[in-house]
């Protein structure tokens, strides 16, 4: 039996899928299974995957079903002891495995460990630090303000807690890991191993639609989370909502802009103002408003000049440092 089972879902990803099992195959700690399920892949990806000769490797395929039932098909064919997962366009660096086995090892409660993670862009280079939060023990009130593992890359898992918390939610249109995380923490304690070790792809094409449906799962996830969460943490419910919308400002904004990415951010705007008043004297709006303007009023060639010129007061990148993460660390109870 392999100490760790290593899953990746994949669906069309023969841009990424060889880097991200190179990834794997080049961890230091070698004591793994490698289970990708292909979720009814269209193009080269089932090629590119034959082409990788290593007896650790297994590729199941199955019709398209969505990433977390690949990733509930995963769990079920994994023998290891532990189970650790990663989405077929993202990296780990080579001690990421044996990094969170050993924190594991050495807190024998703990059942997640985690590690801070990084962006790269669609070449694999740099685009971004992480949050890099640290939290352990019962994180449960810091998790529902925010999803501070980030992606769905990122956790080593006891295997054996599957059988307490069930699966991932195939009903969720997205967010089905942070809702994953926040089941697990309720009962267990998590770990940290405090350095970027997961490197999260971030597209610069990404569209509005998925930031709609971004806020969909999310707050799926939000009123899920503070339905099971005792009294206690009630009034962080207003502070997560805030986080969400803080975040989707973000993104909608993040990468090349247009029109409609701009309407998109005033409508998330009005909504974080509606949970964080404060932030109404926080500097970082008035970059919100500045970029939303640019976009609106110019051509996109034009927008982008402007905001090189002016890129100190453009980059909202410091919105993501608004994010509340530390509340009061109330009883579980």
């Amino acid at each position: 039996m392999p100490k760790i089972s290593v899953i990746i879902p994949v669906y069309n990803g023969e841009k990424t899928i060889k880097k991200t099992i190179e990834s794997v195959l080049k961890q230091t700690l070698q004591d793994f299974e490698l289970i990708v399920i292909n979720d009814g892949s269209q193009d080269k990806t089932l090629e590119i995957l034959s082409s990788i000769q290593d007896p650790r490797l297994r590729v199941l395929s199955y019709f398209n079903a969505g990433l977390a039932s690949s990733r509930n098909r995963g769990i079920t064919e994994a023998t290891g002891e532990y189970i650790s997962f990663l989405d077929a366009d993202d990296l780990w660096t080579p001690d990421k495995l044996a990094d969170q086995l050993k924190v594991l090892q050495e807190n024998p409660d703990a059942m997640v460990a985690y590690s801070w993670t990084d962006c790269i862009d669609e070449l694999g280079q740099f685009s971004r630090r992480g949050s890099h939060i640290s939290a352990v023990g019962f994180v449960y009130p810091e998790l529902c303000l925010i999803d501070f593992l980030e992606n769905g890359s990122n956790p080593l898992i006891k295997r054996q807690v599957f059988t307490q918390v069930g699966h991932f939610d195939e009903s969720l249109p997205c967010a089905e890991d942070w809702d994953m995380w926040l089941r697990l923490a309720m009962d267990y304690p998590f770990v940290v191993v405090e350095k970027p070790q997961v490197l999260y792809r971030v597209s610069s094409e990404s569209m509005s639609s998925d930031v709609w449906k971004m806020e969909q799962g999310c707050c799926q996830v939000i009123e899920q989370a503070f339905s099971r969460a005792p009294l206690s943490l009630q009034h962080l419910k207003k502070d997560s909502l805030a986080n969400l919308y803080k975040y989707l400002i973000f993104r909608s904004l993040e990468g090349k802009t247009n029109k409609e990415k701009a309407i998109t951010a005033i409508r998330f705007f009005f909504q974080m103002i509606k949970y964080d008043l404060a932030m109404l004297k926080a500097k970082v709006c008035l970059k919100i408003i500045f970029k939303i303007v640019v976009i609106l009023l110019f051509p996109i060639e034009q927008s982008m000049i402007i905001f090189k010129k002016y890129s100190k007061f453009s980059n909202t990148s410091t919105l993501l440092s608004y994010l509340t993460v530390k509340p009061p660390h109330l009883s579980k109870n």
